[in-house]
């Protein structure tokens, strides 16, 4: 058994010997070269971001784990790049406003972003096309943006694909609540997918010259047009931050996380001193990429993921 944080290197893979297990955050559905290597050595594969969202597999969602970090950590990052204080403050000099912050997307990574954004003072909005979140965003003290279109949760928790026309009241909502904040953190992502496009060039133009945008989605090539996945860049006066694995910069608490995630996964996997190898189990199926030499489940050809929906979260 070997367990693994991100994607093992070339190096690494060659010491693998056939019949290990490796257990992972792999990224698998995004790199089928590295899987199918692995098949060739005889390599089972468990990656962790696939693990189905019910209750008994709470426990191992390293996502929510790491997402939670990211919308902590992105917050931080946008509060000493704005220009300006967060909270409103009332001095002799005069009133400072306090900062406007609109999140998209209220998954876990959002939530967390939300609260982060409220404990430093600024006045939050915060969009999703799910109505079952709007409760959970005013629970954190925040507003609920409306675009007058919904969509369904599907059974994996992100929302359902948006019809056209849908999308464009979205994008023309969106649009004046980008122009009029000071901070816009997106988080829309779904493991392994590309990153729905929500925020245009267009509207990153109309922003003010100071604003900043923390795309949280940059490892999914970005919610915004203008990211860089991995870079920091200036537009027009606006600065888009595309650094990926936020959670690396909170190593102490996340690697807790992390180990707590995958000590509880092993458990379920490993049972009398054997590797379970049970795919018929909710969990150990939908985790199982590699299996006696060949892809299987997400990452087997025939199951190669569609386009992001339109609007989905971390």
């Amino acid at each position: 058994m070997v367990l693994h944080v991100s994607l093992p290197s070339a190096e690494e893979v060659k010491q693998l010997a056939k019949g290990t297990t490796l257990v992972g955050l792999l990224r698998a559905t995004s790199n089928l070269p590295l899987l199918e290597r692995l098949a060739k050595r005889g390599v089972d594969v468990h990656s962790l971001e696939l693990l189905p969202r019910i209750s008994r597999a709470q426990e191992m969602d390293v996502l929510s784990s790491m997402a939670s970090a990211a919308g902590y950590h992105g917050v931080l990052m946008a509060a000493v790049r704005l220009p300006r204080f967060m909270p409103l403050l009332m001095t002799a000099a005069g009133t400072v406003r306090p900062a406007r912050v609109l999140v998209v997307g209220a998954g876990v990574a959002g939530l967390q972003a939300i609260a982060t954004a409220r404990r430093l003072g600024a006045v939050v909005e915060a969009f999703d096309v799910r109505p079952v979140v709007r409760e959970q965003v005013e629970s954190l003290g925040a507003r609920f943006v409306d675009v007058g279109v919904e969509a369904a949760e599907t059974g994996t928790g992100y929302a359902a694909q948006l019809s056209g026309e849908a999308e464009e009241r979205e994008r023309e909502v969106l649009s004046r609540h980008v122009a009029d904040a000071d901070c816009v953190i997106t988080t829309a992502l779904i493991a392994g997918r590309d990153a729905p496009r929500l925020i245009s060039a267009e509207m990153v133009a109309a922003m003010r010259p100071g604003s900043v945008i923390v795309d949280l989605a940059a490892e999914g090539g970005g919610n915004c047009a203008l990211t860089k996945p991995g870079e920091e860049v200036e537009v027009s006066g606006v600065t888009i931050c595309g650094q990926t694995d936020l959670a690396s910069r909170m190593a102490t608490d996340t690697s807790q996380l992390y180990a707590g995630n995958i000590a509880k996964f092993l458990l379920h996997l490993v049972r009398a001193g054997e590797v379970r190898h049970d795919l018929d189990d909710e969990i150990l199926g939908a985790t199982c990429v590699v299996r006696d030499g060949a892809l299987r489940g997400a990452a087997a050809p025939a199951s190669k993921p569609a386009a992001a929906p339109a609007a989905a979260e971390q």
